[in-house]
């Protein structure tokens, strides 16, 4: 009996890995009682969710959700804090519909509570005899001892080791927000637009209700979706973001939802998604227009019913997260065309912000351009720079296309080829001040004269713009991107939209 119990803890605690963990429980307590079904279990969002599950269907088991207010084997042992045997289809306290489906049904059922320290009950171990008439579980007095202690032991352990990795993975959404805070610019301006914003983005912090976001492109989207998370009592939880056009329909999905370790070629391990990882804060879909209407599909019902499935999954389970999109298209238009789901879009839509482009708010540029300026500044270690009246007047009634990231790159720009602490009319590149000549002072692709650029389209200038800056860096993508300003990921995406490949 000692050599049992010596060989089951030094397995146990071979390695501390919460998933390896309750694996190496499990199947300790198996191998003990000589069955081959059994299952971990545990409390959260108001259900009773399998975390773990062993034998034959165990995939069909793993991620099963129980109704807290339905009676069960493993409700009545945490409510109750004690072992119990249950025997199938005469004990009221068997849910039936658990097994509905699986070949081999249970004829005789185990159940200890696992229990804190402090004797706070968290969940329960289920060992199923699925032989007939229950032959293979050993019931004498002396052995269900030598388990209940076995199973205190490795409750205390596991309770620890799932309460650090609740903890790390909140550690690590706040980490990434952190991460996506710094050196992020505020929302800077007091214009009657950015006031009347700022006010719908506090309004909106008070609820869980879905946002979207609708704006041009630059105009700040994702600062304002983090602005809403701040501002809500969801702020000491992960803020996470994805960029729907980025990568392909199938990653995009296994990003989201995570998969199961076998789902995929390449799928050696389970993989936790965005959604479930985000538990209790926020995730903001970018560019939520792009993405496929398969995909649509289970965003709708994940709005609808706070439930992810993950690839390769046979069960779903509840995740509490808020959604924030943010679209630049014309998503009324796209619902003509076939191309988003119309349900969705309301489903989205429920607190709607609508950003104004910059050109719209002119007398919020010269306050813009002093912070854009200062913080580089900073950052760059260089003295501090102003901007000349006559300047500042030019750059106040310049359209500003690209919003305010235009207006952070055009400062990047002046702050390289400007040395004086003075920024001067003459300074600014040629496609603002209307002079050609002035801009062959700037880098390459900024001299463009200013009629052949009023001749192009958005795109056509864009390509030039994007074809000159991978030509200056030799085709490196990540140093092109680096030198527009915007992520890699972003980056990618606007070249397959304009067609752009090396090859």
């Amino acid at each position: 009996m000692l050599e049992t119990v010596l060989a089951f803890t030094r397995a146990l605690f071979e390695d501390l890995d919460p998933k390896t963990f309750q694996r190496r429980f499990l199947d300790g307590l198996l191998a003990i009682q000589n069955v081959e079904r059994g299952s971990l279990w545990v409390r959260r969002n108001g259900v009773i969710a399998c975390i773990e599950a062993a034998g034959e269907e165990s995939e069909r088991i793993l991620g099963v959700e129980l109704p807290a207010d339905k009676p069960s084997v493993v409700g009545w042992v945490m409510d109750n804090a004690r072992m119990t045997i249950a025997e199938p289809g005469k004990d009221p306290r068997h849910y039936k519909a658990m097994e509905d489906g699986l070949a081999a049904k249970s004829t005789l059922i185990l159940c200890y509570p696992l229990i804190l320290r402090d004797g706070t009950v968290y969940g329960a171990v289920e060992l199923i005899d699925t032989a007939a008439r229950g032959g293979r579980l050993n019931l004498r007095k002396d052995y269900l001892e030598l388990l209940e202690y076995l199973v205190a032991v490795g409750s205390v352990a596991l309770g620890q080791a799932l309460a650090f990795e609740s903890k790390e993975r909140e550690c690590r959404g706040l980490k990434n927000a952190l991460e996506r805070f710094k050196g992020q610019p505020p929302i800077v301006g007091h214009s009657s637009a950015v006031r009347e914003a700022m006010k719908k983005v506090y309004s909106y912090a008070r609820t869980d209700f879905p946002v979207l976001i609708t704006g041009e492109s630059g105009t700040g989207k994702e600062l304002f979706a983090q602005a809403i998370h701040q501002a809500s009592p969801r702020k000491d939880k992960p803020f996470f973001v994805q960029n729907c056009s980025a990568i392909p329909e199938t990653l995009l999905e296994s990003e989201l939802f995570g998969y199961r370790k076998g789902a995929f070629t390449g799928a050696d391990r389970d993989k936790t998604g965005l959604f479930e990882a985000a538990e209790g804060g926020t995730v903001f879909l970018d560019e939520i227009g792009d993405m496929a209407p398969p995909l649509q599909a289970k965003i709708l019902r994940l709005i609808q019913n706070s439930e992810v499935k993950p690839l390769g999954g046979a069960a779903t389970r509840t995740v509490d997260v808020r959604i924030i999109s943010a679209t630049n298209k014309d998503l009324p238009k796209a619902i003509e065309d076939g191309e988003f789901r119309e349900d969705l879009f309301y489903r989205l839509n429920v607190l709607p912000l609508a950003l104004p482009p910059l050109r719209e708010r002119s007398e919020d540029v010269p306050e813009l351009l002093d912070y854009f300026i200062k913080r580089d500044c900073l950052r760059l270690g260089l003295g501090a720079k102003r901007l000349s009246a006559q300047a500042s007047a030019r750059l106040s009634g310049y359209s500003w296309r690209g919003n305010i990231r235009e207006m952070e790159n055009l400062v990047k720009y002046i702050l390289t080829v400007v040395e004086g602490e003075l920024i001067e009319e003459r300074d600014l590149p040629g496609h603002i001040t209307g002079d050609a000549g002035s801009a062959a002072r700037g880098g390459e692709g900024v001299g463009q004269d200013a009629s052949e650029l009023c001749a192009m389209t958005w795109d056509e200038l864009e390509r030039r713009y994007t074809l000159d800056i991978l030509e200056k860096y030799r085709w490196n993508v990540t140093r092109a991107a680096k030198h527009a300003g915007v992520n890699r990921s972003t980056f990618d995406s606007r070249l397959k939209k304009l067609g752009i490949s090396k090859g």
